[in-house]
Parts: C-alpha cells; sequence; structure tokens
C-alpha cells in the first residue's frame, strides 16, 4: 500500500541521486601527455604537485595497500635508494588509498623492516581515501576501475619530467614487486637521450655501456657528434642501422 510506494519512492529518489553524482574522470595518461596538478596530503603536509615538483624530475608510484608484506619491501628499498635519486634530480611520491595516519603508522614498520634506510623516511606518501586521483591518475586495473569506492590501486609507476610531461610509466600487478634498479636504469636513459637527442639505449643497457646512434643522424655527421670513435654493425640485409658508441 502507501508504505510500500513511500519506500519504493525513497529508493527511487537515492537511485536517481546516485546515478547523477559527478564522475570522476580519468585523464589521459599516455606516454608525452601532460600529468595534471592536483591537491594532496601526505605523509610531509599538503602538497600541490606542480609546486611540489619544482624544477625536478619525479617518480611518482601507487602501491595496493598499507601493512602489506611486498609493499613494504617495495616502500622500504626505494626509501633505501633515495641518495641515488637525489642525484639524477628526483623526487619520489607515493600513493594509495589508505588513510593518512595508517600511512604514518605504517613508515616506522617499513623503517624496522628496511633498518638501511638512511636517516628519516626521505618522501612523502599520499592519502587519496577518495580514490580520486586513483582514478584520474588510471591507478586501477581493469577488474576494479569501474569500482572506485571500494578499489585498491595496482602498481602503478609514472617517471614526469620538469615540464610535468608523462616520459615513462610501468604498471605491475599487486603480486609483483618492483625493481628499484630497473627504475634508476631507464630514469638514466630518458635524462641521456634528452641531453644527446640523437642516440637511444639498447636492451638492458646500463650507463658506461654502448648506446645506439639514431637512424636519421647522417654519416659524414658522426665525427663531428662522436670524435671518439662509431662502430658500425654489418647485418645479412645489407642495411648499415645498427651503429654504436660509448662516446657520450
Amino acid at each position: 500500500g502507501v508504505r510500500y510506494y513511500l519506500q519504493r519512492s525513497a529508493v527511487s529518489s537515492r537511485q536517481s541521486q546516485a546515478d547523477h553524482r559527478p564522475v570522476q574522470s580519468q585523464h589521459n595518461m599516455r606516454l608525452g601527455a601532460t600529468v595534471p596538478n592536483f591537491k594532496a596530503d601526505s605523509t610531509q603536509g599538503p602538497l600541490e604537485f606542480y609546486e611540489w615538483q619544482g624544477d625536478s624530475w619525479v617518480v611518482l608510484f601507487s602501491h595496493p595497500a598499507d601493512f602489506t608484506p611486498v609493499c613494504t619491501t617495495e616502500l622500504g628499498r626505494i626509501a633505501v635508494s633515495n641518495p641515488k635519486f637525489v642525484e639524477r634530480n628526483v623526487k619520489l611520491l607515493a600513493l594509495s588509498c589508505d588513510k593518512l595516519q595508517d600511512h604514518t603508522d605504517w613508515v616506522n614498520d617499513i623503517k624496522s623492516y628496511c633498518l638501511d634506510i638512511p636517516g628519516e623516511f626521505p618522501y612523502p606518501i599520499v592519502s587519496d581515501e577518495t580514490r580520486d586521483l586513483a582514478v584520474m591518475l588510471d591507478m586501477l586495473d581493469e577488474q576494479n576501475k569501474d569500482n572506485p569506492d571500494t578499489a585498491m590501486t595496482v602498481r602503478a609507476l609514472y617517471v614526469i619530467s620538469p615540464d610535468h610531461k608523462l616520459r615513462l610509466s610501468m604498471v605491475y600487478p599487486t603480486s609483483t614487486g618492483r625493481n628499484v634498479e630497473e627504475i634508476l636504469r631507464v630514469i638514466d636513459s630518458l635524462q641521456l637521450c634528452d641531453r644527446l637527442k640523437v642516440v637511444a639505449t639498447p636492451a638492458s643497457w646500463t650507463p658506461g655501456e654502448k648506446v645506439m646512434i639514431l637512424p636519421h643522424v647522417k654519416d659524414e655527421d658522426l665525427p663531428t657528434l662522436f670524435p671518439k670513435g662509431v662502430d658500425k654493425v654489418s647485418m645479412p640485409s645489407g642495411k648499415v642501422y645498427v651503429r654504436t658508441t660509448t662516446d657520450y
């Protein structure tokens, strides 16, 4: 009767309001896109991303949850390597959907587990309880992307240059921890290729090893660009496109 009608009307009204809530928008996080500015609370206080970044590179990375084993190893090993990131003018910024107080309490566990962290915990951890940043920055997996109110972030990692451009992204599942040396390696590659725009780094490259000279560079320009020499590799096709050098 009337009670049933009123109950149905109330449910319909709530459903209508839910259907008209503002939809959280996902930003374009393809390589070369501008990473949007945002404000957030962190373990080192409130921050505005662009202001906080300044003229530095940034590694912005998410983890699924505080007080979990793999995440503890990841944030710990990254903290241990912080001096190496500082040498490269890189700031670190972590993010998950946990409460700020949980972040603060968890840092003590990380420091206890990774006793070789130098000094105080070196980088801020952002609290994204609303999951607004997780949605905007595309840090949810396919299974959870339509459930932003309950989803945990995956292990997304973005390398961002000082002009706020997304230069590299890595996305790992929750089951697989990241390799800190690989993060440093790709930053070395990006910064080298920004400085010397006629080379690229080959598979498994590390600093000091041979780099590849880009195909558009003319042979007659090689002595000027690389006075210490260039190696040319003969291929069965007869095409000369593998040219390497350590002169950088």
